[in-house]
């Protein structure tokens, strides 16, 4: 059989290796046109633009292979959403998961070493809105995405950025959801004798609190309990000594060290919470997971649960 007269053989294109062809050339070279089309939209598409805290917009041509976070929490967040493979460098208090321990320690908040982090070559650096650094590695040309979660909501925000940053848009959400549902487990642990109760949850000594506005005090109400500390003084505001001996709090949260000198403050040995034993004094580790805002506050909420259901017990 002879072929028909319009017939053509093209090369192989758009991973076709040869193509015969029985309609008119025009409809030929529109059809490839709409395949090349394609194939640049698909290559574009490896392109990821993240916002990030100071409204700055980060486009890269493909996901960053090489990551500095200067940050725990963000540095937790990025080992959740699976790209613990990618660091290449972080913060000396980045210790979770345990991986990231033999990783370079470039510093901290105030003293982030930049030509370390330089010479790291990082395609780009997490770093919180008060790191020191954030301009002076920006003029070496190293670009910084900024994150800073204090509540809830920023973290949600903070985990669907890093997602959409390492082209795992999916995962943020995913792991927002299996917060929420440890978050909703805790709650309802909690022994209903406690509904409404006041909590003071001390974050240092000076004394600092996490308030009510606080990612922390946001879990806390989600456990039906009330903070002493106000939304209006801020997430983490330094108080008064004599405010907390004033607000007289059902129940005192803090590291165990902190909890145990606290009789020792003046005036705070009238606090009738630490008079009556209804306190939750935490060890380092499990105290590290309640004040990181990442991807373990919903075992961080459990641990609050569990703690709530011994101060029950107490009369």
């Amino acid at each position: 059989m002879k072929p028909h007269p319009s017939a053509r053989r093209v090369p192989g294109v758009c991973g076709v290796q040869r193509l015969t062809v029985v309609q008119p050339v025009n409809a030929v070279l529109l059809a490839l046109a709409l395949c090349l089309h394609a194939q640049a939209g698909a290559q574009a598409g490896a392109q990821v633009s993240v916002r990030d805290e100071r409204g700055a917009t980060l486009t890269f041509s493909a996901p960053p292979k090489r990551i500095v976070s200067l940050l725990p929490s963000l540095t937790e967040s990025v080992c959740a959403l699976g790209g613990c493979a990618l660091l290449v460098g972080t913060d000396r208090f980045s210790n979770s998961p345990a991986s990231v321990l033999a990783l370079p320690k470039l510093g901290g908040l105030d003293d982030a070493q930049v030509e370390r982090i330089a010479a790291l070559a990082p395609d780009v650096v997490l770093a919180a809105t008060s790191a020191r650094v954030i301009d002076r590695l920006e003029s070496l040309g190293i670009r910084v995405l900024v994150l800073e979660p204090r509540n809830h909501a920023d973290v949600q925000r903070s985990l669907a950025t890093l997602a959409q940053l390492l082209g795992r848009p999916d995962e943020g959400a995913r792991l927002w959801s299996a917060i929420e549902q440890d978050m909703r487990a805790a709650a309802m642990r909690v022994p209903p004798a406690l509904r409404g109760q006041r909590v003071y949850f001390e974050v240092d000594a000076t004394p600092y609190a996490a308030g009510a506005g606080s990612f922390i005090g946001q879990t806390l109400a989600r456990l039906g309990l009330a903070n002493v500390v106000p939304a209006e003084l801020g997430p983490f505001p330094k108080l008064n000594p004599e405010f907390v001996v004033r607000a007289q709090p059902d129940i005192v949260m803090a590291a165990k060290a902190n909890l145990g000198d606290m009789p020792k403050r003046p005036g705070w040995a009238a606090l009738r919470a630490l008079q009556r034993g209804r306190t939750c004094g935490f060890a380092s580790e499990p105290y590290e997971v309640l004040v990181r805002p990442g991807p373990r506050m919903g075992e961080a909420a459990l641990t609050l649960a569990d703690c709530l259901v011994q101060v029950a017990k107490v009369h």
